[in-house]
Formats: C-alpha cells, sequence, structure tokens
C-alpha cells in the first residue's frame, strides 16, 4: 500500500475506555464507552457497527490499527487479539499506536497543548509516562521513552508542558511537586481508537509499511522489571 489508506479501521481497550474507530477519506468516526471490564463483550460490535454504518465490509478496509500499550494487561491483550484476528481474516496490515501517543494527541487535539508529558495509572503504586512534542498541525515531532516509574521520582523536563491522563489523578500526593512544575493538567482524558486512527494515518502517509498480523508485539513495560514496586 503506498501512501495513507483511505479505509482505516483502528481499536484500543487499553484502559477502562473501550473503543473503535473508522477513518474513511479523512473523515473519523467513532464509538466507545468507558467501562472497566467488558471491552471483550463491547468491542466487535463497536466494529461492526461502525462497518454497517458506512456500508462496508471488513474487507473494504485497508489496515487496521490498534492501540499496543502501555495499559492495562488485560486490555492490552484484548485489542491486539481482536485486530489480529480481524486482520488475518482479511488479508490486511496492522499499525500498532502507543497508547501514550494517542493520549498525548488527545491533548493536543482537545487543548492545543504542543508538549505533553502523559502519565497513565500502571497499578501496583507506579505509573506509565511519556514525553511527546507536536507541531501546529498535530504532527508528532518527538516521543520520549516510555517509562514505568514511581509517581514521586517523576520530573517535568525543561521548558514548558502539559499534564494529561488519569495518572496524575491517581497519585496526587506523590505528584504534587512535579504537578505544580505544569502549565495545566487534565486527568480527564483516556486513549481512544480515533486517536490512534489519527496517529496511523500519518504514519503510514509517511510511508511506513503496516506490519504482518504474525508480527505484533503488544508493550507492557512492566515485563522489563525484574522485581514490581510494591505499593506501601
Amino acid at each position: 500500500m503506498s501512501g495513507a489508506p483511505c479505509r482505516l479501521l483502528a481499536l484500543d481497550t487499553a484502559t477502562e475506555n473501550c473503543s473503535a474507530a473508522l477513518y474513511l477519506d479523512g473523515v473519523l468516526r467513532m464509538v466507545s464507552h468507558v467501562s472497566p471490564r467488558d471491552h471483550s463483550a463491547r468491542l466487535l460490535g463497536m466494529v461492526d457497527s461502525l462497518l454497517r454504518g458506512a456500508e462496508l465490509a471488513l474487507a473494504d478496509v485497508e489496515a487496521i490499527a490498534f492501540g499496543r500499550g502501555p495499559g492495562g494487561f488485560t486490555g492490552v491483550r484484548i485489542a491486539a487479539s481482536v485486530a489480529q484476528g480481524l486482520a488475518l481474516g482479511a488479508a490486511r496490515g496492522l499499525v500498532a499506536v502507543s497508547d501514550l501517543q494517542a493520549l498525548a494527541w488527545r491533548a493536543w487535539a482537545e487543548h492545543g497543548w504542543p508538549r505533553v508529558l502523559v502519565a497513565m495509572d500502571a497499578r501496583m503504586g507506579e505509573l506509565y509516562v511519556a514525553a511527546c512534542e507536536f507541531d501546529g498541525d498535530g504532527r508528532l515531532m518527538d516521543a520520549g521513552e516510555e517509562r514505568l516509574l514511581a509517581p514521586e521520582v517523576l520530573e517535568v523536563p525543561p521548558g514548558t508542558w502539559w499534564g494529561a491522563g488519569p495518572g496524575w489523578a491517581a497519585h496526587p500526593g506523590a505528584l504534587a511537586a512535579a504537578a505544580a512544575r505544569l502549565a495545566d493538567c487534565d486527568a480527564s482524558l483516556f486513549p481512544d481508537a480515533g486517536a490512534v486512527a489519527t496517529l496511523a494515518v500519518a504514519r503510514l502517509a509517511g510511508g511506513e509499511v503496516p506490519i504482518d498480523p504474525a508480527d505484533i508485539a503488544p508493550v507492557y513495560l512492566r515485563d522489563r522489571v525484574a522485581t514490581p514496586r510494591r505499593s506501601a
């Protein structure tokens, strides 16, 4: 496939927000539902609803994107496995998109913030964090390393930064010093399939080739930690 696809399906279930999106010729349609436990029961229905509403079959989609984590272990696996199954069935390639970058893009889209420090609750007294920078058109210019860390050691990079993500509300005491360095913060934002679709389309337009469904690799981050930090 050359250039950006005209028809792309996107899925995200890495957090409490279960969502699916369909990108059609520059128009984005999305359905979402915030619920902590029934993503597997809802996701395929969302996909079916989007395709029916656009009068498309899955075979009409040119690529499938999914939020590859980090996030809830079960949620990340649901999006990855459903995307893999759909891609295999339709003989389409996949685009794996960082949920932290998707969350940061939402902060840019809703608030216009160009430098976003995202934080998502990783449970066990830890956070998933990343620092992302966007240009005036919402193109991701720089994405810092995705890290798993204790909230009390989070530092805001030099310069003016904004915060986004539920991690900022999950540990208000431990994050007080870091939060005081932010220009503003929106802890209500979650990543969603619309952001996943937007970032995937931009990458494909830049020449990225979708990966084979057999080669997907969800990102959990906690796998890199020998001994998880215990909460007090």
